[in-house]
């Protein structure tokens, strides 16, 4: 692509349809539909990381932890606005590395790519192992080992992210409607709760659980922001709606409104959640080997209650699987045939699936089955900082994407679209500068987040050393396009 912006300075702008082709959009089916779009915007935005992953850091942080949400939230409103208005610009199942090959050249598209593959293939780990710890509840399966419930969830959800893209967006759209009915239904229960003082577990709530119990910061300011590392990984599939753009009839009709929902979905979800938590019950009531909605309905004492909100949070965790499958088989598709993937990864099956990217990605869930025999204990947080290094590096690389599209809008190259980004540059300028300061609060932490932090040379190796043994390939393919 090092001719591309000679090119387009001799040319009138096109069509957004022939600005650029990648030739990883070609041979999908548009089989999903406004609603599925929608579900999987909800989806990506309700993941394992509240239903699971809030216990932990309430015990940790306090009811501060709502404040993180908040903020994290708006940075990732940010990043799926910026990508939303990339995707309006140019539908691509390539999604920001389809992006980052027309904005940054094939270097940036590599980068991109395996940045994304390192956040899904350790989420993938992430939620199996979420998914067995959830099923441990029940104890027709305390006995069974977390490695074997690990290993049927991911072949279960594998199986049918094989089959077709139609099959993928109803799992996920059944998943994302159960998700949404239980908290909505949590967040009814929760504040009737509240507002009738309606004892739990031998606990009145109200603003005493926060105020006889330390307060809003009850270890003080650090606590809430060394979490933030892990709020970010709540949000880690926003952008999945992006990726699915390039599978659906109409994108401009579709995409704006799913995006725009996303915010309020944030404040009532995440943050509405978090706050009743902290009324419902002391901040030390909850632990990060359980979900904070179970041991609410467990202290509830309702027959059954925490058995069906188990339920619902194994089928988050599903879900986020199911996602994580779908987009990298997607992404890897669109490397492999530009030339910096594996050739297998960018081959279809009769249903109009990527298998071989989605089977590279579940080879790694396969070792995540692995991680669980050898620490099930540890597994979840080891992967869950790995992926936060992904996150971070494909949400930048999201923001560069869009600096670089907004630079050469401005420059009359390319003309954007009335759905924008607002206030570019200095939006993706601050969530970059949010970025970097999220990665210093987990080399602040200590323990597994600086480790995480010091993993990153080795990362970086890994992907220079990656690119000098395809750059030939990809050098190759480039020039046959051209």
């Amino acid at each position: 692509m090092s001719d591309l912006s000679d090119r387009t300075l001799t040319e009138a702008p096109a069509p957004a349809s022939s600005r650029h082709v990648d030739a990883g959009d070609e041979g999908y089916s548009k089989d999903l539909k406004s609603r599925h779009i929608n579900m999987i915007a909800i989806g990506g935005a309700i993941g394992t990381g509240l239903f699971l992953g809030a216990g932990g850091r309430l015990a940790g942080a306090g009811p501060s932890l709502a404040i993180a949400y908040a903020v994290c939230g708006v940075f990732a409103f940010f990043v799926v606005r910026a990508l939303g208005e990339l995707v309006l610009y140019r539908p691509s199942s390539g999604a920001f590395v389809s992006y980052a090959r027309e904005f940054m050249g094939e270097k940036g598209a590599y980068t991109a790519g395996w940045l994304y593959f390192l956040n899904w293939s350790t989420t993938t780990v992430a939620d199996i192992t979420a998914a067995a710890t959830y099923a441990h509840f029940w104890s027709m399966f305390t006995d069974v080992p977390q490695w074997v419930l690990a290993f049927i969830a991911l072949a279960v959800v594998l199986t049918a992210n094989l089959i077709s893209v139609k099959y993928f967006g109803e799992m996920e759209f059944w998943f994302s409607l159960v998700k949404v009915a239980a908290l909505v239904i949590f967040l009814i229960v929760g504040i009737w709760l509240v507002a009738t003082s309606h004892e739990i577990g031998g606990h009145t709530p109200g603003f005493s659980s926060i105020t006889d119990n330390g307060g809003l910061f009850p270890s003080g300011v650090l606590p809430m922001l060394l979490v933030i590392q892990g709020v970010v990984f709540a949000y880690a599939s926003v952008e999945l709606c992006g990726v699915a753009a390039g599978e659906t009839e109409n994108p401009e009709k579709i995409m704006p409104k799913a995006i725009n929902s996303i915010m309020w979905r944030v404040g009532l979800f995440y943050v509405g959640s978090v706050v009743l938590l902290a009324l419902l019950l002391p901040y030390t009531e909850y632990s990060s080997d359980q979900s904070p909605f179970v041991t609410v309905f467990d202290k509830l004492g309702v027959p059954g209650a925490a058995g069906i909100m188990n339920l619902v949070v194994l089928t988050a965790a599903l879900s986020s699987l199911n996602s994580g499958l779908y987009s990298t088989g997607r992404i890897l598709r669109s490397m492999s045939l530009a030339g910096s993937a594996p050739k297998f990864t960018g081959v279809m099956n009769k249903g109009k699936v990527p298998y071989g990217g989605v089977l590279f990605t579940a080879a790694f869930g396969v070792a995540g089955v692995g991680l669980n025999a050898w620490m099930p204990g540890e597994a979840f947080e080891i992967v869950l900082n790995l992926a936060s290094i992904g996150i971070l590096g494909t949400w930048a690389m999201v923001m560069i994407c869009s600096l670089f599209f907004w630079h050469r809008a401005k420059n009359g190259l390319v003309e954007r679209p009335s759905y924008r980004l607002p206030w570019a540059p200095y939006t993706q300028i601050v969530t970059l500068v949010f970025l970097v300061t999220v990665l210093v609060l987990m080399w602040c932490d200590g323990g597994v987040g600086r480790t995480t932090v010091m993993f990153l040379p080795a990362i970086a190796a890994a992907l220079v050393g990656g690119w000098f043994l395809v750059r030939r390939r990809v050098a190759e393919l480039a020039a046959g396009r051209d």
